[in-house]
Parts: structure tokens; sequence; C-alpha cells
């Protein structure tokens, strides 16, 4: 797969473990992860991106094996003092992980763009693949409440996802623009594929699709389009995807999914137990396991994505032909 190329949207740590099944699978150099910036705030002064740093921690090896974000080897100093001075603590900031936002920071109020900032941060952290922000123009994910609107990690960290949720609204995603070098490659031959990681679709996918950019670019490419679902036996694997769906009236299905991106798609990867629902999707559909428990499970299912994809080629209209 040495002339393969690859675009990613991906989430957190369950998009991220497939783009590093990707990452292996690929030549270097030929992924390319677009990660979602709708859960950046700030905190504590800084600028904190967490989708992006749980990406390039991931594909260079830095990642916390337990929880899949953070810090490897990570210590908690900072914190441990931030406590016995009264400071907030409800979001956990590793000693090893606080010098990549406070140089985030920095550079940030120096004028260096987002982009510029993460590329240099992956050559720096040694990462074989092009990881870049969603766009550089802020993008805010809310959710309205049984709590009232809540900013993405009040409601996710903070509140643990307790309340319920009625509307998710992406602030600033109407005036956002996306990287001008890949819409302009989504508009060549310049990938292979394009692929949707098994992200919650709804906070960590629908805030880059929500850019009308984004959402014209994959709608108009000739590159297939596919997307893993991250719903498994009518359960989310991590995450409050299958309470969110619940909440906004959804069934909590990889049906479901293939739905709400059923526009985009030429494609759709199921779990092996979700084999039966193959019949229901008017798109092709590969059945394949998707649980990603260890690393030759991200690489075998990395392997399939890019077979799957391979085999969507050769009729790129495919979408515009069953739609």
């Amino acid at each position: 797969m040495s002339s393969t190329r690859v675009l990613a949207l991906s989430g957190g740590v369950g998009g991220a473990k497939l783009a590093l099944g990707l990452q292996r699978m690929l030549a270097p150099g030929a992924l390319t992860v677009v990660a979602n910036t709708g859960d950046d705030f700030e905190h504590l002064g800084l600028s904190i991106s967490p989708d992006v740093d749980t990406i390039l921690y991931t594909l260079s090896g830095r990642a916390n094996p337990e929880t899949g974000w953070g810090r490897a080897e990570e210590t908690w100093h900072f914190m441990t003092e931030l406590e016995h001075l009264g400071g907030e603590t409800w979001f956990r900031l590793g000693d090893r992980d606080l010098a990549l936002h406070v140089e985030r920071t920095r550079r940030l109020h120096a004028g260096e763009r987002p982009t510029s900032i993460v590329r240099d941060f992956a050559t720096r952290l040694g990462v074989q693949s092009r990881v870049i922000p969603m766009s550089d123009d802020p993008v805010r994910t809310m959710l309205e409440t049984d709590a009232g609107w809540l900013a993405f990690q009040e409601y996710f960290v903070r509140r643990k996802c307790a309340p319920g949720v009625t509307a998710i609204h992406y602030e600033g995603a109407q005036y956002a623009r996306p990287p001008t070098d890949l819409v302009e490659a989504l508009a060549t031959d310049y990938f292979s594929a394009v692929v949707i990681c098994p992200s919650n679709p709804f906070l960590s996918i629908d805030p880059v699709l929500a850019i009308p950019g984004w959402r014209a670019a994959l709608h108009e490419t000739r590159t297939p389009v596919i997307a893993v679902s991250p719903i498994i036996a009518a359960a989310a694997v991590k995450g409050p995807t299958a309470k969110l769906m619940r909440e906004l009236g959804l069934d909590v299905s990889a049906a479901e999914i293939a739905s709400h991106y059923e526009d985009l798609l030429d494609g759709f990867i199921i779990d092996t137990s979700d084999s039966h629902l193959s019949e229901r999707l008017e798109m092709p559909v590969h059945v394949t396991p998707t649980l990603m428990l260890s690393l030759q499970d991200k690489e075998a299912l990395a392997t399939a994505v890019l077979k799957f994809a391979a085999s969507l080629s050769g009729n790129t209209c495919m979408r515009r032909a069953y739609r």
C-alpha cells in the first residue's frame, strides 16, 4: 500500500486507535488525520486541545495505555500543589502534558496559527503522519441539557455526562473554514480514501461536518468515503455515544450511524456482531471485527478499512448512483 494516501477524520481515544492502525499499515507520511477541535477550551489560562493531543500522543507512542488519553508515565505534582492552593482540579493536567499546553498557549498568543503549532508538535514528537486541526477558526461544541447550556468539557469532564442532552450546537462553525490545501486535495485524486473513524458522531465528527467547507468538500469528492461504526451490538465501546443517542430519540444501532452519515458515504463498516444489519443499509457494507483492544486489533481493522476502500475506488460516484 505504498501509494495509498488516506485522510481520516477523528476525535479522541476511539478515533486515535484506528488512526494508529492506519499509520502502521501505510507508508510514512501517507496518513493525514483531521482532528476535532470542538472540544478545545481555555482552562487555568491555558489553551487546551484534548482531541488533537490524544491523537499526537497516540501516534507518537506516548499515550497512557490504560486510559488512551494523557501521557504515559505521567506525574501529578502540579495538580497536587494546585489543590493545596484551592485551585480548580476537575480537569486534570499532568506534569508532562502541561508543558505542551503552556507552549501552545505561548505560541497562540504570539499570533501563530493552530495548524502550524500542531504540525511542529507532531514533528518534535516523531509522529509519522500529518495531524491537522479541523480549522484554524474557533468552533465550540455546546450542549443544551436539563441543567442548561453547557460547554463540552463542563458536560463531559466536570459533570461526567450526567445531564440529559436535548440539543447540540457547534458555536462558530458557520464562520469557520477548513484547511485550503486539504479541500483542494479532495477535489483531485490525491487521496485514495477518506475514513470517518469510530469516534462519537455527535461530539467528535459532527463539529467537523458542521463547517460548511468540510461537508461540501466531502460530499463532492470522488474519493471513496467510508465510516466505521462506533456502535457495536447496540452499545458504545466507550463514552456517552449511546446515552446521547437515546436522549436525542435515536435508535442505538450501527444502522442509525449509517443513516446519520448517509449523504457522505460510499461504504460503511460494521462489527461482526451487527452483521444482520447489513441487509437494511442501502450502501456497500463490510463486516469485520471492529473492537480494538490490542495493537493487532488496530492493525487488522486498518487493513480491512484500506481493502474495503480500495474495492470501492472503481466507482467513485456510487453514492450519487444509489441516492
